[in-house]
């Protein structure tokens, strides 16, 4: 077994991270730019916190590029909410247009084709395409520093919750209907088209 020291560059670091944990769920976040106009942006470091209350949290890092922080946490901390849009099969390519780095105040809607979609409790809006969406409030963030490849934490509670009528079987969302899509090293992206089943050995199970 190889190892390595992780003091060197932090570009090592992150491909060891990106290539270990697999496969990474996709939060595409949508928020208001300071003019009003929209921005859409997918983080693959992401996940749920807490049911009650219902957080989730997804770390951007700082650009590597120039050094600044990423439109999305600067439009949370600003306007204190944010949506969390999930990614399915069909609509993987448009996702991917959102990663492009455009300039503050252009829209990653109109450049990625996706439909903007008026949420009820937030400002920011939700993408139609989507077959989920989680309206949040921002709660609290933890910054790990402000140099390039440094990240933060940002939590959100879910204040509302947004499915399509399609997925749902027996008021639990159906996997194979969904076609979640995650992300893997580089330019991988990874379907949840094949999966095993194993039964889970704790005594109480809120899935059953």
């Amino acid at each position: 077994m190889k190892s390595f020291d992780t003091s060197g560059d932090f570009k090592d670091n992150y491909k060891f991270l990106i290539g270990s944990i697999l496969p990474r769920p996709i939060a595409v976040v949508s928020t208001l730019n300071e003019d009003g106009t929209n921005n859409v942006a997918p983080f693959s470091f992401f996940t749920g916190v807490s049911a009650k209350p219902m957080i989730v949290a997804f770390c951007p890092l700082i650009r590597s590029s120039t050094g600044e922080i990423k439109d999305t946490p600067r439009n949370i901390f600003r306007e204190k909410e944010f949506v969390i849009n999930f990614v399915s099969q069909p609509i993987v390519d448009k996702v991917n247009q959102t990663s492009a780095e455009l300039a503050y105040g252009e829209d990653e809607f109109l450049h990625a084709g996706l439909t903007p979609l008026d949420s009820e409790k937030v400002k920011a809006r939700r993408i139609k395409e989507s077959p989920i969406h989680f309206e949040c409030l921002y709660r609290d963030h933890l910054s790990y520093g402000d140099e390039p490849g440094c990240g933060q934490i940002i939590t959100g509670e879910v204040i509302k919750v947004h499915i399509a009528e399609e997925l749902l079987d027996s008021g639990r969302i159906d996997t194979d209907k969904f076609q979640p899509v995650g992300r893997g090293a580089g330019n991988d992206w990874i379907l949840s088209d094949h999966r095993i089943q194993l039964d889970r050995l704790m005594k109480a199970q809120i899935q059953k």
